[in-house]
């Protein structure tokens, strides 16, 4: 459905047109455009959500721009628009999500509820997924744990992107990982970050507007260092620190691929073409911090205040105040990307 039929106010930004939302019109037009390419309303429901929710955080990587792989995916038959996940468990603190083909956060949704319980009676509880789409704005996962009391760390991986020092080719997905923790001021700590120099989605954004890339973010096909972001899509991303940012993406590989089943990087196939899913894995574990130190929220919430007063930067803060005021003013979009996606 197109945006004109919401009939929304278009309003100057930056001197480019943008059309304002509030918060449920902008999930209720995601939904709409999602259902138009065959996706269930559970599917519809979990994918707008997170959409928006990632919009609404200025997180606009994983947000509208994102959301054009997934209707690109439905088409192609990379994601099944209508897969309902395969939950399972584990003992009482275990839970297992194939996602068949489907999208991430369905799993992921199926299991909150579960895996709150779960860590509230039991100290903490996981949650490994397999088989699904790439997994969106991880921290928006580990944040609706962190609201919910309790502490979280998420891995995911995908396709592989990025060339490692020393390999031979694409060895990594850029394995990005998140952690929040609950604290007593109702503003989570939460950082959610690719193991790479930079995330795909911005380096495919910045070749679409013909912009250029940052040096140390990405090589071309050559191997040689690449400012031009269409080179780069052709060549591989890099990680952040060289071999210590690699270490981090071995390690995510092992949670994320290794220990849910999922595709490891190597064998996964491309997220944005092709015909057959990505297959990729995510591994969620939470904690319950009452049951290692009694008082803990009020704790953080001290030490995140003294550390500030030192100028250390609060991770997570403005995307979460980003989202206060977009429930409060709602969000805006650019007309061109959403005609985008409704040529889609």
């Amino acid at each position: 459905m197109p945006a004109a039929s919401l009939n929304l106010k278009a309003v100057p930004l930056n001197t480019a047109a943008y059309r304002s939302f509030t918060i449920d019109e902008a999930v209720g037009w995601v939904k709409r455009l999602c259902e138009s390419k065959g996706c269930s309303q559970a599917v519809a429901d979990s994918l707008a959500r997170a959409t928006v929710a990632a919009q609404a955080r200025s997180n606009e990587a994983v947000g509208f721009r994102h959301l054009a792989d997934y209707l690109s995916g439905f088409s192609s038959g990379r994601i099944d628009p209508r897969a309902e996940p395969r939950i399972s468990s584990s003992g009482s603190i275990i839970f297992k999500s194939d996602a068949r083909s489907g999208i991430a956060q369905l799993g992921i949704d199926r299991c909150f509820d579960s895996m709150c319980h779960a860590a509230y009676e039991n100290g903490m509880a996981a949650l490994s997924q397999c088989n699904s789409f790439t997994s969106g704005e991880l921290g928006d996962y580990t944040l609706r744990f962190a609201k919910a009391g309790l502490i979280a760390l998420a891995v995911a991986n995908g396709p592989a992107l990025v060339a490692v020092p020393g390999a031979k080719g694409k060895t990594y997905s850029t394995n990005p990982l998140s952690f929040a923790a609950p604290s007593a001021d109702g503003i989570p700590l939460m950082f959610d970050q690719a193991c790479s120099a930079a995330a795909f989605v911005n380096i495919a954004h910045a070749a679409s507007t013909g912009g250029d890339i940052p040096d140390g973010w990405a090589v071309d096909q050559h191997g040689n260092g690449t400012r031009n972001a269409l080179e780069a899509l052709g060549g591989a991303l890099l990680p952040f620190g060289g071999h210590r940012g690699a270490n981090l993406m071995l390690m995510v590989e092992v949670l994320a691929a290794g220990l849910t089943g999922a595709n490891w990087s190597l064998d996964s196939p491309a997220f944005h073409q092709g015909t057959q899913t990505p297959g990729c894995g995510l591994l969620i574990l939470v904690l319950a911090p009452d049951f290692f130190s009694p008082g803990f929220e009020r704790r953080l919430t001290s030490q995140l205040t003294r550390l500030t007063q030192m100028g250390v930067h609060r991770a997570g803060w403005e995307r979460q105040h980003s989202m206060m005021e977009s429930q409060s003013n709602g969000i805006s979009v650019s007309v061109d990307l959403l005609n985008e996606l409704s040529s889609l």
